[in-house]
């Protein structure tokens, strides 16, 4: 999806050639023949759509300065590249105070209006992607910071505003990588409990032994090994929001005690006297269907009542394309500055093409890694398909095995292709291997299979992730990375 442009000029031969030259770069422009239509355009409720303004600063009624003025009065963050034909050293400094991103001088160069462009939507680009981390680090992300042009996650959106207003259990569902932890921090944002703590629970990685100590605390000498008193994460969310990803892997014993939590208010930590009281708003995630586990006796039907309270299904990204475009935009603003690449402009068209055909079947996260390699290899000023050869490399395997879906339709993910080695369970001689060396092997075959998915992996070998992950540590195979940010 082309990038929308607002240009603002009472000219009309101007705005014709500024709108001509906005198409030739392939953004969508969208005029206004003054500065009271542009603000109107731009305060409107799907204002958000306009990420550049080129703005006139000489027009009759309200001119640019009136313009930058009203913006920053509605706390609208858009950039805005302001031009004509007096350009004196005033007027530059009175327009950049006022809000401007750059100035250029009618009249503008195509080269010129191309650079400047590419600069400020970069920069725009950047800049909500610093506020969104300093916003979500204060517990203060809100919907309006999600990056999104999807209908289908607008849903989600009203949804989750819906659910933020009150104090209800909300249950986050949709696949690994769809950004369910950013879904739950907006939640945090727009409700009371902004700003205070917001904890994060991965139920999956959590050892088994360990899961009610480190959930619910416990007293000092309450088991060996115990030398301190130790404040679990039910404690730690105390007037704020406790987040609980992968709660289908909870532990049997461990869901009992979170049952009592939430319909009591209060924890038992291992070895105290007495029940602890706490305050907190409960948000869970799964990327499993609790409903399965329930009927295959792997999770209490009580607590998943408790839990389904009010369900929120977060699409993938195959079934939101037109969020491709933007994300991978943001990504590649971000990531160029992290990597020290200022000439990096931004990503080309085809390489959006190629990136919104592809199904993603690791969602937002993939696309993430997958743009932070592209921008690593990068050495001209915008990303092209030369520097995705996996995801091209993909799509070609795809199409000849006509495995591709139209990127709207709820598919799932093809099958990983498996690896050319097998698990070799005996040695040249005839002898067999030691059980520990084949299960290593086992391992690592379907860590390579699965492409590193620790719960897909987890359910093909029949047994739980948290005890994946502990087989992970006791053969030293380091875990996947599946952390990475939303739509983190």
């Amino acid at each position: 999806m082309a990038q929308a442009i607002l240009i603002v000029d009472d000219d009309p031969v101007q705005r014709r050639l500024l709108e001509a030259a906005v198409t030739k770069f392939g953004y969508a422009p969208t005029v206004a023949d003054n500065g009271e239509a542009a603000v109107k355009l731009l305060t409107a409720p799907d204002g958000d759509r306009f990420q550049l303004v080129v703005l006139d600063l000489v027009m009759p009624e309200l001119d640019g300065m009136g313009v930058l003025s009203r913006l920053r009065q509605a706390g609208l963050k858009v950039p805005v590249i302001v031009q004509t034909a007096h350009g004196g050293i005033d007027t530059v400094v009175g327009a950049m105070r006022a809000g401007a991103v750059d100035f250029v001088v009618k009249p503008v160069s195509p080269e010129r209006l191309q650079v400047s462009i590419e600069n400020a939507l970069k920069l725009g680009a950047l800049e909500g992607e610093i506020a969104r981390m300093k916003k979500s680090a204060a517990g203060t992300l809100t919907f309006r910071d999600i990056v999104t042009r999807s209908p289908a996650l607008a849903r989600v959106i009203a949804l989750g505003e819906r659910a933020a207003k009150s104090q209800i259990p909300i249950l986050i569902e949709g696949e690994s990588g769809v950004g369910k932890e950013l879904v739950a921090r907006a939640i945090q944002g727009t409700g009371d409990r902004r700003a205070k703590p917001f904890i994060t629970v991965n139920c999956g990685a959590i050892p088994e032994k360990l899961a009610e100590s480190i959930l619910f605390g416990h007293e000092k000498g309450a088991f060996t090994g115990a030398v301190d008193r130790h404040v679990g994460k039910f404690q730690e969310a105390h007037g704020g929001t406790l987040f609980l990803d992968e709660v289908g892997e909870l532990p049997p014993e461990v869901q009992v005690r979170l049952l009592r939590a939430l319909q009591d208010g209060e924890i038992d930590p291992v070895g105290a006297k007495r029940p602890i009281r706490v305050d907190f708003r409960l948000i869970s995630a799964t990327n499993r269907s609790l409903a399965d586990l329930v009927t295959a006796g792997a999770f209490r039907e009580d607590l998943y009542y408790r839990l389904n309270v009010f369900p929120i299904r977060v699409p993938p990204l195959r079934e939101r394309p037109e969020d491709i475009p933007e994300l991978a935009r943001h990504f590649t603003a971000r990531f160029a500055a992290e990597e020290g690449k200022p000439n990096l402009r931004g990503i080309d068209a085809a390489a959006l093409d190629l990136l919104s055909a592809y199904r993603w079947p690791g969602n937002v996260r993939q696309l993430e890694n997958a743009v932070f390699r592209a921008v690593v290899l990068a050495d001209g000023p915008t990303l092209t398909t030369a520097e995705f050869p996996q995801i091209a490399a993909h799509l070609s395997m795809g199409l000849a095995a006509g495995d591709l879906a139209p990127p709207s339709a709820a598919v799932q993910p093809p099958a990983p292709t498996a690896p050319s080695g097998d698990v070799i369970a005996a040695l040249d001689k005839g002898e067999v291997r030691p059980i520990s060396e084949v299960e290593a092997d086992l391992i690592r075959l379907a860590l390579d299979r699965y492409g590193g998915r620790m719960a897909l992996a987890a359910r093909r070998l029949g047994i739980g992730r948290s005890t994946l992950y502990r087989k992970l540590r006791d053969v030293g195979i380091a875990a996947p990375d599946e952390t990475g940010i939303a739509a983190s």
